[in-house]
C-alpha cells in the first residue's frame, strides 16, 4: 500500500442514467495512467429508487438484479455491469472497495403498528411524551426478489427507531419499545445518544439482525470479489458490533487481505480515539479533523496559522490508521454535512494529503471530473494529476517539517530513497509573495532544484550546507525537485 492513492469514484449529483459502471470500466486505463491504486465504488445495493445515491438502502441482496423500486438497475447500472467493472479494474491491478450501508433501511414494503416513545430530537435520551402506538414503515419482504439469496423478512422488532408516525402525520424521533430494546450504547454521545440517524434504524443487538448482516457481507464479497469495504455512518452503530464484524471478516477472508475503513464523522479527536480503542484499532478511519482544519485554513486565509493544520488530527495521532481526504460526497456543497474546502486552498490541501509520508490519500471524484455535470474547476485535474505523479516519483524517504516563524508558510522536505532518489521540498503559502531560506534533507551541495508546479521558473542551487533561498509566489504551492 506504500504511496498508494485511492479515488472516491462518485459524487452526489451523478446523472441517473445507469451508465456509471460502464464509465468506470471504460476509464480503467485513465485511472492507471493517473497512478491510482484503488477505486472506492458508490453504494451498489438497491435503494429507495434508481435516483437514490445509494444511502437510502432498501435491499442489501439486490445489486441491480431484481425489478424492485421501479427498475432492475440501480442509479449506476446492473449487477452484471457492476461485476464487469470490478473485474476490469482488478485486471489492471487496481483494488476495488465497496461502500457498505448497515445503519438503516428505507423504502419498506408495508407499514406496521407498534409501541414507541417520542424522544427529544436534540437529546434522544429525553422522553417528551407518553408511549403510544404508532404506524411506521418497517416491514421488508422484498417481493421482487422472492427469497433468492436470503428469505429473511425484516419487521419493527429489528429496528430501534423511526422518524414518522403515519397515524398522526407527525415527524420526529420515535424510539421503538420492546423487550431488552433501547438505543445502542456504543455510539456517539452527540444529541444524548446518536444511535438514530435516519429512516428505520437497525437494531444491531438483535441476534437475527447480526446473523443476517454477517451472512450478507460474506455473500457480497463472494459475489463481487471486492478488495475492501468502507463502512458508512459508523458513529451511529454499536462499536462492539463493528468490532465483531471486522474481526470475522479478517478471519473469514484472510487470504484476501481486505482493506477495511470507515466514516466516523466527528471533529472531536477524543470520540475518534475512543472508537479506535473499542474496535481494537482494526479499522482505518477518514481523518475528519484534518478535513475541517483544511476547511478552516481555506476560510481563514492569511489569518490562519498553517503550522497548526495537523493539530488533533488522526494522521498526527494514529498515522497508520488515517485515510486522508480533502472533501467527499457529504461535505460537498449542498449536502447536510457541507464543509467545502475553498477553491484557492485545494492545491494546498492536495499537497498535504499527497506529498507527505503518513495517511492513505483519497481523491474526490469532483476534483478530477467536476460536480453535477459541470466542468472541473480550472486546473483541478492537471494539478491533482501532477501531485499524484510527484508522490510516486519524489515523495519518499525521511520527512522533515521545516521550522519557520511565518504562520503563512507550511514547508516540509522528503529525502527520497534508493529507488526514488532526489526527494522534494514542498512549500505552502497563504500570504503574499516572499522569499525564504530553507535547509533541506535531500540533495547535495551544488545540486539545483526547480518548481514542478511551475509557479517559478527560477533554478535554485543548494550551498555547502544544503541550504538555499526559495522564491514563493502569493497563495501558492511550490514543489521543488531536482533538475536532473
Amino acid at each position: 500500500m506504500s504511496n498508494a492513492v485511492m479515488l472516491q469514484a462518485f459524487e452526489w449529483n451523478l446523472p441517473n442514467d445507469g451508465n456509471h459502471y460502464k464509465w468506470l470500466a471504460d476509464s480503467t486505463p485513465e485511472f492507471k495512467e493517473l497512478g491510482l491504486a484503488a477505486i472506492w465504488l458508490p453504494p451498489f445495493c438497491k435503494a429507495t429508487s434508481n435516483s437514490d445515491v445509494g444511502y437510502g438502502i432498501y435491499d442489501l441482496f439486490d445489486l441491480g438484479e431484481f425489478d424492485q423500486k421501479g427498475s432492475v438497475r440501480t442509479k449506476y447500472g446492473t449487477k452484471e455491469e457492476l461485476q464487469h467493472a470490478i473485474k476490469t479494474l482488478q485486471a489492471a491491478g487496481l483494488q476495488v472497495y465497496a461502500d457498505v450501508v448497515l445503519n438503516h433501511k428505507a423504502g419498506a414494503d408495508k407499514a406496521e403498528v407498534f409501541a414507541a416513545v417520542p424522544q427529544n430530537p436534540e437529546n434522544r435520551l429525553e422522553q417528551i411524551s407518553e408511549m403510544r402506538d404508532i404506524k411506521a414503515w418497517t416491514y421488508f419482504d422484498f417481493r421482487g426478489r422472492q427469497g433468492k439469496y436470503s428469505d429473511f423478512v425484516w419487521n419493527f422488532n429489528h429496528f430501534t427507531g423511526v422518524d414518522y408516525d403515519e397515524f398522526t402525520g407527525e415527524h420526529g424521533i420515535f424510539r421503538i419499545v420492546g423487550d431488552n430494546k433501547y438505543w445502542a450504547e456504543g455510539v456517539s454521545s452527540e444529541r444524548g445518544n446518536y444511535d438514530y440517524l435516519m429512516f428505520a434504524d437497525i437494531d444491531h443487538e438483535h441476534p437475527d439482525v447480526q446473523r443476517e448482516i454477517k451472512d450478507w457481507l460474506n455473500w457480497m464479497i463472494q459475489e463481487t470479489e471486492v478488495d475492501g469495504l468502507r463502512f458508512d455512518a459508523i458513529k451511529h452503530i454499536e462499536d462492539k458490533f463493528i468490532a465483531d464484524v471486522v474481526s470475522q471478516l479478517y478471519e473469514t477472508w484472510a487470504e484476501k487481505n481486505l482493506f477495511l475503513f470507515g466514516e466516523y464523522w466527528a471533529f472531536d479527536p477524543g470520540a475518534t480515539n475512543h472508537f479506535l480503542e473499542q474496535t481494537e484499532y482494526e479499522l482505518h478511519l477518514f481523518d475528519v479533523v484534518l478535513h475541517f482544519n483544511m476547511q478552516n485554513a481555506s476560510l481563514g486565509g492569511s489569518d490562519y496559522d498553517l503550522r497548526t493544520i495537523f493539530d488533533n488530527t488522526l494522521v498526527q495521532q494514529h498515522p497508520d490508521k488515517a485515510v486522508t481526504f480533502v472533501d467527499n460526497h457529504d461535505s460537498q456543497r449542498g449536502q447536510s454535512l457541507e464543509s467545502w474546502v475553498d477553491e484557492w486552498f485545494r492545491p494546498h490541501a492536495h499537497a498535504i494529503i499527497l506529498l507527505r509520508k503518513d495517511g492513505y490519500p483519497c481523491i474526490f471524484f469532483g476534483d478530477l471530473y467536476g460536480i453535477g455535470g459541470q466542468e472541473a474547476w480550472p486546473n483541478s485535474y492537471d494539478t491533482v494529476a501532477e501531485m499524484i505523479r510527484l508522490r510516486h516519483t519524489y515523495a519518499w524517504g525521511e520527512e522533515v517539517d521545516l521550522p519557520t516563524d511565518d504562520h503563512e508558510i507550511l514547508a516540509w522536505s522528503r529525502s527520497g530513497d534508493e529507488e526514488h532518489p532526489g526527494g522534494l521540498l514542498a512549500i505552502l503559502n497563504s500570504g503574499g509573495d516572499k522569499e525564504m531560506h530553507f535547509t533541506v534533507a535531500q540533495g547535495h551541495p551544488g545540486q539545483s532544484f526547480r518548481d514542478a508546479m511551475l509557479h517559478s521558473d527560477q533554478i535554485v542551487e543548494l550551498d555547502d550546507e544544503r541550504s538555499a533561498v526559495f522564491p514563493i509566489k502569493a497563495g501558492s504551492v511550490s514543489v521543488w525537485v531536482p533538475t536532473e
